[in-house]
């Protein structure tokens, strides 16, 4: 899926121009972007390929569940079911390409499955959603709950993970476990994803800022910063109304992105609760399908360049996608996150802890709701100095240089790359490593 994607190809792009030899596994939708970067697409063979836009043709069963039981279908089938054919697909690759390090997203769960059976190279995970590891100091990932780090927020936390672990995801464990037998590996205390945290390193797409403290965050997760986007390929000039974004009244974003691409969920509520206001309101479709009528005062366009877009933005409003809403502090804009599904709830209540916005927490929020989140927010100048704040934070970082020489370390020395470690590894005349 893009947000899966998109995040890895700057740091594809700079392990090329370092002289490395890079090679992408991934679906065949991506192919041109992938060569795009001068790194080697590798198709999938055994593992299936789909996209966001055919999900539910690839798995038809998901077209009658919502809320957790969706969830838990996600995680079973979605996630965990293809690591073997993943495994199977790796083996094939690392014959012909050894490589020296493994890169894998959050969700590609194949990965760290075949390093763990001694097949593969140490892997690394690049994060493309919330930090989602476990921690005495959070509540499990997905309940969408503040960290509380006091002696009753640490019970609380306890007997949350409790729950979810034994009660409300016991049947993805007991599925997950199963296919762990299938392919030779022991059963794991604990679920699906907090297998996902690779003992040797783990690059978070944020900063410190707008994440969870922990106490007892692994030395081996770096907060890298947030990638700005490639240039989608369908915008090849502004709109025509491009310079009504500098006539002095507050420009609002709205978006879904491009999973959750039903409008009549965010969009057009947005348009109600906005029709009228004395804002400039910039609708991005993704190509999704737009019902009813267009308010005088808003804009619309399936894809913006929003490098360029996001710093006339005085608001986005979104659904708690990852990468728009890192893109968006990137550049200072404080945001309504209005997200109830998926991963959404997580990031959307980060966004009101690190006082950068408001989440609206309605399943399917009104447009009263948003109107009423929209004015608090462009009105209450905290909210725009909080994500200011932010945006000096994010510009500290150099996202693609920073993963690319902490990657250099763990394919030259095999070793977990710690945060703040004293052994830096010196790579100026290392042979180039294959990742």
């Amino acid at each position: 899926m893009v947000g899966h994607v998109t995040p890895g190809l700057p740091i594809a792009r700079a392990l090329v121009a370092q002289g490395h030899e890079v090679a992408w596994y991934t679906g065949r939708r991506f192919r041109a972007k992938i060569e795009a970067t001068g790194a080697r697409y590798l198709p999938m063979k055994r593992a299936v390929d789909y996209s966001e836009g055919d999900v539910d043709d690839a798995y038809p069963e998901r077209r009658t569940l919502q809320g957790l039981p969706k969830l838990r279908y996600d995680m079973k089938h979605i996630f965990a079911d293809p690591i073997p054919a993943q495994m199977e697909d790796f083996r094939e690759i690392l014959r012909e390409f050894p490589a020296d390090a493994l890169l894998a997203d959050t969700g590609f769960v194949g990965a760290g499955r075949l390093h763990e059976k001694g097949e593969a190279p140490p892997w690394a995970i690049f994060g493309i959603t919330a930090l989602g590891i476990v921690s005495g100091d959070t509540a499990p990932f997905g309940l969408g709950l503040p960290p509380d780090q006091s002696a009753p927020g640490r019970l609380r936390n306890r007997l949350l993970y409790r729950l979810c672990d034994d009660v409300l995801f016991r049947d993805v464990n007991i599925h997950y476990g199963k296919i762990r037998t299938d392919i030779g590996l022991p059963p794991i205390a604990g679920n699906l994803f907090d297998s996902q945290r690779s003992p040797y390193l783990l690059l978070q797409t944020t900063v410190a800022e707008f994440e969870y403290p922990r106490r007892d965050l692994p030395p081996q997760v770096h907060y890298v910063g947030a990638f700005a986007p490639d240039r989608p390929a369908e915008v090849r000039e502004k709109p025509s109304w491009w310079a009504d974004l500098d006539a002095g009244k507050p420009v609002v974003m709205v978006t879904q992105g491009t999973v959750a691409n039903d409008l009549r969920e965010l969009v057009r509520p947005t348009l109600d609760a906005l029709t009228g206001e004395d804002v400039v309101v910039v609708v991005t479709t993704a190509g999704g399908k737009l019902e009813g009528p267009i308010p005088a005062n808003a804009r619309v366009a399936a894809f913006l360049p929003y490098d360029d877009l996001l710093p006339k933005v005085d608001l986005l409003v979104t659904n708690g996608g990852y990468g728009t809403v890192q893109m968006a502090l990137a550049k200072g804009v404080p945001i309504v996150g209005c997200g109830h599904t998926e991963d959404k709830p997580e990031i959307c209540q980060r966004i009101e802890w690190s006082g950068a916005g408001l989440r609206v927490r309605a399943r399917k929020p009104s447009p009263e709701a948003i109107r009423t989140a929209v004015r608090r927010v462009l009105s209450d100048s905290r909210f725009r100095a909080r994500a200011a704040s932010l945006q000096a934070a994010y510009a500290r970082h150099d996202p693609a240089a920073e993963s690319a020489c902490l990657l250099e370390q763990l394919a030259a020395t095999g070793r977990p790359v710690y945060r703040n470690a004293s052994d830096s590894v010196e790579l100026a005349t290392a042979p180039r490593p294959k990742l």
